[in-house]
């Protein structure tokens, strides 16, 4: 199923969703890369398989294969990152936070896209999992690295809309296979 298809499904009770997402893929503030790449990592995620089919068979048109394999692996490097660093920030045991974390994390240098766009996605993937430590630390080099605080919301704004039309697209799913209720 194509995005537009997809979206078309949204119920009415997410109707702000859906035109949110055709406004935010146009925003001024960000490259078609970092939109595009935003919305892959936001996809991945959030963890809806509909909506990330969708997404990444949009996201090829607009992306070289290299930029949706790093949009990707953003995402799956925060995946692990959200929650080992979330662990470190959320106990009260000092002494996590001084000892190294001994995970590979090598996509971080070695993806081959503009650096910006790859902390970006890090940033929206980040936002969606709900890690402080890695929304600021990757807030922080995305800024310093020259994108200015109206970009980086923008893709916020992008990450927040496509993890509201997860939240709907699965909904609906577990709406639709439930048995249907008997009227009496």
């Amino acid at each position: 199923m194509t995005l537009a298809e997809l979206l078309e499904t949204v119920p009415a009770y997410g109707r702000d969703l859906k035109l949110n997402f055709s406004t935010l893929t146009r925003q001024p503030e960000l490259t078609p890369q970092q939109t595009w790449g935003t919305a892959v990592a936001s996809a991945v995620a959030a963890r809806s398989p509909e909506l990330t089919a969708a997404i990444l068979t949009e996201a090829a048109n607009h992306l070289t294969p290299q930029a949706l394999d790093a949009a990707k692996g953003a995402a799956a490097i925060m995946g692990m990152n959200n929650i080992y660093y979330r662990f470190t920030h959320l106990t009260s045991n000092e002494k996590y936070r001084t000892m190294p974390a001994r995970l590979r994390m090598n996509i971080i240098r070695s993806h081959g896209v503009d650096p910006v766009d790859f902390e970006l996605w890090c940033a929206a993937a980040s936002a969606i999992k709900g890690c402080a430590m890695c929304v600021d630390s990757h807030e922080k080099v995305v800024r310093e690295k020259g994108l200015n605080e109206e970009a980086v919301l923008a893709a916020m704004r992008l990450a927040a809309v496509i993890h509201g039309l997860a939240t709907v697209l699965d909904t609906e799913n577990v709406t639709a296979s439930q048995p249907q209720a008997v009227e009496a």
